[in-house]
């Protein structure tokens, strides 16, 4: 009696995937991932450009004082002195204390100091020629920290200002290059420098 003869079953679909699968795995056929690109390093000690726009420094031109030296006696003479207090002379230990008088110093000025025989009080008087800049500079330093004083001179030849200090009258006066600043405890208002002011603009050179 013959045999029956038995067909093979179809198998699924998702084992013959599956079977396909294994076979490219096993044979080394895999999909290729991209190729990674490569950077190019700049080559060591290359110099990198600075970001345009940006300012480049610069030298900045500096201006330097203009020395400026006078006797003591030729700035307010004895007699001028004598007239505005007979008590104050010259004073022979006189060293710039003053914050004005050490500016005036620290820009290559001369500064001079009368003692009071009586009180005690010093009379400190500087004066310096500045370059443009330095000059506007103290200008508007006195401008906004002291009081117009139209006495002193007639603007713009003549600019002056007067304060308290500390217990310390303050006059600056500001003719051509010339700075000049006054200061002690016995000006007390602008009319009392007013007399000293008149002498040291009399005795000035010209510039």
């Amino acid at each position: 009696m013959p045999r029956p003869i038995r067909l093979p079953r179809p198998r699924p679909a998702g084992l013959a995937l599956a079977a396909a699968a294994s076979v490219m795995l096993l044979s080394g056929c895999v999909p290729e991932s991209p190729a990674a690109t490569e950077t190019a390093a700049p080559p060591s000690g290359s110099a990198t450009p600075a970001p345009s726009g940006e300012p480049t420094e610069s030298a900045v031109p500096t201006e330097e004082p203009t020395p400026f030296a006078i006797a003591c006696d030729e700035l307010v003479t004895n007699d001028q002195m004598y007239a505005f207090n007979p008590n104050f002379g010259a004073d022979p230990g006189y060293a710039p204390s003053a914050a004005g008088i050490t500016a005036v110093v620290d820009e290559s000025g001369t500064a001079c100091g009368w003692l009071n025989q009586t009180s005690g009080d010093v009379i400190e008087i500087g004066v310096a020629t500045l370059p443009p800049g330095a000059l506007e500079q103290h200008k508007n330093e006195a401008a906004l920290g002291s009081n117009v004083v139209p006495t002193y001179g007639t603007p713009p030849d003549i600019e002056g200002y007067f304060r308290q200090v500390a217990g310390s009258g303050e006059a600056q006066v500001f003719r051509g290059t010339y700075w000049i600043v006054i200061d002690s405890a016995a000006l007390f208002e602008p009319g009392d420098a007013q007399q000293l002011v008149t002498a040291v603009l009399g005795n000035l050179p010209a510039v």
